[in-house]
């Protein structure tokens, strides 16, 4: 069975007979079918040229390539558009806020007057960062006037809630007031990570130029790399001097204590009205980084003994319940007397300034609703609750 599938070997003289065999031809017929190719002549300098020598290499130029244009970033790129003014202004970049939200879905219905109305009025307050501690009391207070057949409609109800959170704001509504005989009023600029302090003291800086006064910046924060950078960026837009000190390879360098100092001497020296020290963000939690605050103030101090004349603590809007422990920190630490609250025209849930006001009672000097510098605005209270709230049932 093996053999049947085994190849046969040709036959050798069927092998001859096949057409197109033959002998194999030889290796000078093949040289006479194939002559070889003609070699051009050798000069006979060639031929006398060492064997070793290497001919020169034929240089093939390079296609040349245009780089693309480095496009640089000189500041002059469209910038948004500033809110508008007025109140308008202030509903139309705090529209987007969880609370205010909540309170525009809850009142277009028109809802009716009763305990789930309230209920409802809570959670909203609640879930907006307002906090228990603030919620709790005004809450109580409505269901109270309810019972007693104050208001007439949800329409009345919406004015008194209005009209409740306004006043919980009007004692921390207080604009920095800059005392021209302490030369210089010398602000210091706390807070954590990410905050927006640098940008803050960048667009302060342009509104007290802009007010006519004398003005130069400190730059601590001597643990960012950028920190320094960014800050005299903003000192060559806004025409103001900004006191550094060299730093490392690394982009650090100096001690905020000194440079402060340093900021402090040459502000009297020149006769500066304002002087904003900025300083590195540090997490309310490293007891280290907080007490180096108290350092800092200390040798303002030795200059000044009224100086710090304002602590200003800069605090994300999107913080949320975890700005209350944050100032709690920062306020032992270096004694707070004013606060910044920005990003509140992006997704900040807008009820953690009534928290801060509840709890510390410690003055709101600005909030910024936007990217401009004309954005950081004086905290005016009614302004940023009507911007919250609806302007009645159903709109």
């Amino acid at each position: 069975m093996v053999s049947f599938f085994r190849r046969k070997k040709p036959d050798p003289e069927t092998a001859a007979a096949a057409p197109g065999a033959g002998p194999r031809p030889s290796i000078e017929e093949l040289a006479a079918a194939f002559p070889a190719r003609p070699q051009p002549e050798t000069s006979p300098a060639a031929m006398d040229a060492p064997p070793d020598t290497v001919p020169e290499a034929v240089v093939i130029p390079a296609p040349v390539v245009v780089p693309a244009p480095i496009v640089i970033d000189t500041g002059t790129t469209a910038e948004p558009a500033p809110a508008a003014p007025g109140k308008a202004g202030w509903r139309e970049r705090l529209r987007g806020s969880a609370l205010s939200r909540s309170m525009a879905s809850l009142f277009a219905r028109n809802p009716k007057l009763d305990e789930d109305l309230l209920d409802e009025i809570e959670t909203a307050l609640l879930t907006a960062d307002v906090g228990v501690a603030a919620t709790t009391p005004l809450v109580a207070a409505l269901r109270q006037r309810m019972h007693r057949r104050e208001f007439a409609d949800a329409n009345a109800l919406l004015a008194a809630l209005r009209s409740d959170l306004v006043a919980m704001l009007l004692p921390v509504a207080r604009p920095l007031a800059i005392d021209r005989q302490a030369k210089p009023f010398v602000i210091l600029t706390v807070g954590v990570n990410g905050v927006g302090k640098t940008t803050t003291i960048g667009k302060l800086a342009r509104r007290f130029k802009e007010e006519g006064h004398g003005l130069m910046l400190a730059a601590g924060d001597t643990f960012r790399a950028a920190a320094v950078a960014q800050l005299q960026a903003w000192g060559e837009r806004n025409g103001v001097p900004v006191v550094a000190q060299a730093q490392n390879a690394a982009g650090k360098g100096g001690d905020a204590a000194s440079v402060a100092f340093d900021a402090l001497q040459a502000a009297k020296a020149r006769g500066i009205e304002v002087l904003i020290a900025d300083t590195a963000g540090r997490l309310h939690t490293q007891g280290g980084l907080m007490a180096e605050l108290g350092k800092i103030k200390r040798v303002l101090g030795k200059v000044d003994p009224a100086a710090p004349h304002e602590v200003l603590m800069v605090i994300d809007g999107t913080t949320g319940q975890n700005a209350i422990s944050q100032l709690r920190q920062f306020h032992a630490a270096a004694g707070v007397t004013g606060l910044v609250v920005t990003k509140l025209d992006g997704t900040a849930k807008g009820g953690v300034i009534f928290a801060l006001a509840r709890e510390f009672g410690i003055p709101i000097r600005y909030v910024g609703i936007g990217e401009r510098s004309e954005d950081l605005r004086v905290f005016d209270a009614a302004a940023f609750v009507e911007a919250l709230l609806p302007e009645s049932l159903g709109a």
